[in-house]
């Protein structure tokens, strides 16, 4: 059954974080008959980490021989896979980061790790998959997006900006064919158009018939983009999740200026508030996310017009989630016993949005861990690109070290707060990069505001649970044994 022929899901589980929405997640859920999603973020890392990982059971290998370039399969696997994994406290071997112009592993890796998470997480039911992307990282949006549809992926969920490109590019990778997405660039002049371009035929040398359209969600915080991307003839999408500022990871700035509550935290007022009436007018199915993890929220939703809610933390912290076990037992526990604070941190993201941070013990949220990390830049997803002085596009990020950025123009006060990102999310999922002489990279997990009600809900004392109990749980019907 096509996307096209299938049925809108009530439940759409998040795409969260760097992996933590892994193949195995979106696979159950789309098992118990609702949407499964797949986080794109970084996922040629991934790939990477996870082959130099051993490939325990050998997942990744039977996606990659399903790739439909058997050159570019045979590349990876013979820089990247270490059959017996790495030897403890062995560095990851680097990958190369994002740029304008990506180096050719870069693509490759990009494509064949979506395409290798869509394929697995697709494997085994007939239910609908969806790979999540952020707008805010433009550079692997066209290579992610392509792989994704090279394994028949369901639907594509980006927010975190204006998605207004994705459709038209959406249908020009379906025939195979160059795309282009604008390319923000800090400093620019008003003359110059910068764009980040992406040909298919420099990575699949052969390929084959066009490609199923994906349906495409536009993520969302106010029905003033949602109606403005309706209205667009490009880029209207195939409906919306419209999410509140109570949803873990990134959280739409407040409307107007800036106000921090005595914890330091933004404050959102009546302008952040979605009218749900304009949104029904629209037309487009939507689902409401951010606190709506209930059955009584998820009546609510239905009552005021949505399709369904989409479900970030409860499916975050059960079994089948790519969190490093460790990290997801003490979140458990801690949430369980009050003691687990999640904190809108508004420096936190090197873009510029809130982030909710959870201030565990030992990670990046705890500042006095954070204080004793080295700074750098070695991912690089979340850079920006900027103006050099001769023209020439440079990236800066203000969680790289100080004396870096500053060099490269950037205002001192903008590194004030920052954390890494982009490793501290790929740790939480298991794949900390191991720094000579320092350890490993600290994980930064983001949770929802409603995590502490979603465990008492669903695991009371704290016993693990499964996406199949979070999805008879939010549809009403009985739990599971915890099995």
């Amino acid at each position: 059954m096509s996307a096209c022929e299938a049925a809108a899901p009530q439940l759409i589980q998040g795409g969260m974080g760097v992996s933590v929405s892994s193949w195995r997640l979106a696979r159950a859920v789309a098992s118990a008959g609702q949407l499964g999603v797949v986080s794109g973020t970084a996922i040629g890392t991934v790939l990477a980490r996870r082959l130099q990982d051993g490939d325990p059971g050998g997942h990744l290998r039977e996606a990659l021989d399903a790739f439909p370039d058997r050159d570019v399969a045979r590349r990876i696997l013979d820089r990247y896979l270490l059959p017996a994994g790495r030897a403890p406290g062995t560095p990851y071997r680097a990958v190369p980061v994002p740029r304008q112009r990506s180096a050719q592993m870069f693509l490759e890796l990009t494509v064949a790790g979506s395409f290798a998470e869509v394929f697995l997480a697709k494997q085994g039911h007939a239910g609908q998959v969806g790979i999540n992307l952020m707008e805010k990282i433009q550079i692997p949006t066209l290579p992610a997006l392509y792989g994704a549809m090279l394994a028949q992926v369901d639907w594509v969920l980006m927010g975190a900006g204006i998605p207004e490109h994705i459709p038209a590019a959406i249908e020009r990778l379906s025939h195979h064919l160059r795309s282009e997405l604008t390319l923000n660039v800090s400093g620019a002049l008003a003359t110059e158009r910068h764009r980040v371009a992406f040909d298919p035929g420099g990575v699949v040398r052969t390929p084959g018939a066009p490609l199923a359209l994906p349906r495409f969600l536009a993520i969302v915080s106010s029905h003033v983009l949602a109606s403005h991307l309706a209205r667009s003839e490009s880029g209207r999408p195939s409906g919306f999740v419209v999410e509140l500022p109570v949803a873990g990871g990134h959280n739409a700035p407040p409307r107007g200026r800036l106000t921090l509550s005595d914890a330091g935290e933004p404050v959102y007022g009546p302008r952040d508030a979605v009218n749900l009436e304009a949104l029904r007018e629209l037309g487009l199915p939507f689902w409401l996310a951010g606190g709506y993890g209930s059955p009584e929220r998820l009546r609510e939703a239905i009552s005021q017009g949505a399709n369904g809610i989409q479900v970030g933390t409860a499916f975050a912290l059960c079994e089948e989630s790519g969190l490093e076990r460790e990290l997801k037992l003490r979140a458990r526990a801690e949430a369980l016993g009050g003691e687990l604070t999640i904190h809108t941190d508004p420096l936190a993201s090197p873009t510029g949005y809130p982030f909710k941070v959870a201030r565990l013990a030992r990670t990046a949220g705890d500042p006095a861990a954070q204080r004793s990390r080295r700074r750098r830049c070695d991912l690089g997803y979340l850079a920006t690109a900027y103006r050099r002085e001769d023209g020439r596009i440079g990236y800066r990020c203000p969680a790289e070290p100080p004396a870096d950025y500053l060099a490269k123009g950037g205002e001192p006060a903008e590194m004030e707060g920052r954390l890494c990102l982009c490793n501290g999310l790929i740790a939480a999922a298991g794949l900390a990069q191991e720094r000579r002489g320092e350890g490993r990279e600290l994980a930064l997990l983001t949770l929802g505001d409603d995590v502490g009600e979603v465990l008492r809900a669903l695991s009371p004392e704290g016993a693990a649970y499964h996406a199949q109990d979070v999805v008879r749980y939010l549809l009403g019907e009985p739990l599971g044994n915890g099995c």
